[in-house]
């Protein structure tokens, strides 16, 4: 069996799962944000159900229109913050506690190797970076989730992805998974689990490892997951709150697609509008400029991404025609960011930043964008309107490219700066 397989498995109570199969499995965890939540607690309600099935168990965390954009997300928090208190959920995480949630559960420990997750946000898959099966699902499922524990599953198909040959400089997971989603479209893993191997994931930092499965969905991804090793072990030691457990993938597990990349060979990459898959080298596309540029989200939010765009910013000033937004994953990357004199570099070259909030990802708040306006953002999605106005652009890239277009007011890449 693949590591998705022995997961699923162990948590369905069986020996053994194949692809396709139809299963009910328990779940270690259940995610719940500000827009998604209300509906599964409206649900929940009417299963009939007077407690959930474990108050250690399920996170409510707002994120999304936090702080508070507005009325409507004020009632929406107001409903989190009451179902909270009233099941005495531990796991509830209110402004200024908490962070954008998929880089504020690993974090804290809340999820680790071998734990089945679900969550109503599409980028749950981020915690198949610590060798977790994770997947998002709707609010109805969550809601059945908070009542019995359990959610049921068709075993995905497994796709292998192998990236061997040494990282060009300032070449990132960012930068590899939007390679891939590139090669294989927004739909070329449909369904399927993303299994992430080879030299160059396994020298990896934990932080890329969180880039590349959190845009697993992007390409149709039911998960993303990378069997977890010495640096998945170095993370979650002393953090995790339960006990976890490391399975590896069987050397016959049997895929329906390997596809092999090297990494030697990819460049600093942009997805251009409007599709994650429409990858291009970023050195190709000097000659569009740059009204926004958004540092940040649960793809690239965390310490790591920050000192990145540091170190391109230092000593720089953000381009007069520019507007660049930061804002760190979580309140203790932000504190981590402010000890580090980053958050001193980044307002000195004239950047905003902010209190964590997916905010400016989904075009909510802190960051939207109006009729024409162009955005490049370290974020995971570039949809028609997604960040704003539906006649506004927006361009995926990693920290460095991000930092470096902000100085440049046009896509540019660190080299361009001499670095």
């Amino acid at each position: 069996m693949t590591i998705t397989e022995k997961i699923l498995a162990v948590h369905a109570g069986k020996k053994s799962v194949s692809a396709g199969e139809l299963m009910n499995a328990k779940v270690d965890l259940v995610l719940a944000n500000d827009i998604t939540a209300p509906i599964a607690i409206t649900e929940f309600k009417k299963t009939g159900a007077k407690r959930v099935f474990d108050k250690e168990r399920i996170a409510l965390v707002p994120d999304h229109f936090t702080p508070q954009k507005d009325i409507k997300a004020a009632e929406q928090c107001k409903l989190l913050r009451e179902f909270s208190k009233e099941q005495d959920l531990d796991l509830y995480f209110e402004v200024g506690r908490m962070g954008i949630e998929h880089a504020f559960l690993p974090e804290q420990g809340l999820v680790g190797p071998g734990d089945l997750v679900i969550g109503a946000d599409s980028h749950t898959c981020t915690y198949g970076a610590l060798g977790a099966f994770a997947t998002g699902v709707g609010s109805t499922d969550v809601a059945a989730a908070m009542a019995t524990g359990e959610c049921w599953f068709k075993v995905p198909e497994s796709m292998k992805f192998i990236y061997y040959g040494k990282l060009n400089k300032w070449v990132s997971g960012k930068d590899l998974i939007l390679h891939t989603i590139g090669d294989i479209g927004v739909d070329g893993a449909l369904y399927r689990a993303m299994e992430f191997e080879g030299e160059a994931i396994r020298t990896l930092p934990m932080s890329g490892r969180l880039t590349m499965c959190n845009m697993a969905i992007e390409a149709g991804g039911k998960n993303g997951i990378i069997v977890p090793d010495a640096i998945t072990e170095e993370y979650v030691k002393g953090r995790a709150r339960r006990p976890y457990t490391f399975y590896k993938t069987d050397t016959d597990a049997r895929y329906v697609e390997i596809k092999d990349y090297d990494c030697s060979r990819i460049p600093l990459t942009v997805a251009c509008p409007h599709l994650p898959s429409n990858a291009k080298p970023a050195a190709e596309l000097s000659h569009i400029t740059i009204d926004q540029v958004v540092v940040g989200s649960c793809t690239n939010g965390r310490l790591e991404d920050l000192r990145e765009a540091a170190r391109i910013l230092k000593g720089r000033k953000v381009n007069p025609n520019v507007r660049m937004i930061i804002f760190p994953a979580t309140q203790q990357i932000y504190r981590q960011a402010m000890k580090e004199g980053l958050l001193d570099i980044f307002i000195e070259a004239e950047a905003a930043v902010s209190t964590p909030t997916c905010g400016p990802c989904l075009g909510g708040h802190m960051g939207v964008l109006a009729k024409g306006e162009r955005a490049l953002a370290t974020t995971n999605r570039n949809f028609v309107g997604r960040m704003g106005h539906p006649e506004s652009e927006v361009y995926l890239s990693n920290p460095a490219v991000a930092a470096a277009t902000a100085v440049l007011g046009k896509i540019g890449t660190p080299e361009e700066l001499g670095l």
